[in-house]
């Protein structure tokens, strides 16, 4: 069987931690950032968790 190549679109974007998780950027942090409020923009700059239902996915396109 020959060898997957990893989708380096979506390697740019996912991260996979030590324990295996799949962290993502959050979204709503690219413009009309002037009415959002300071705590809310901080909030975006954390990290998420890829959902249960694309985790499958992401980690065959990774070839994780």
């Amino acid at each position: 069987m020959p060898k997957l190549k990893t989708q380096k679109g979506l390697a740019k974007r996912v991260r996979v931690t030590r324990n295996g998780k799949l962290m993502r950027a959050s979204a709503w942090k690219s413009h009309l950032l002037e009415h959002k409020s300071k705590k809310r923009k901080r909030n975006y700059e954390n990290k998420q968790p890829v959902s249960k239902a694309d985790r499958k996915t992401v980690r065959r396109a990774l070839g994780v």
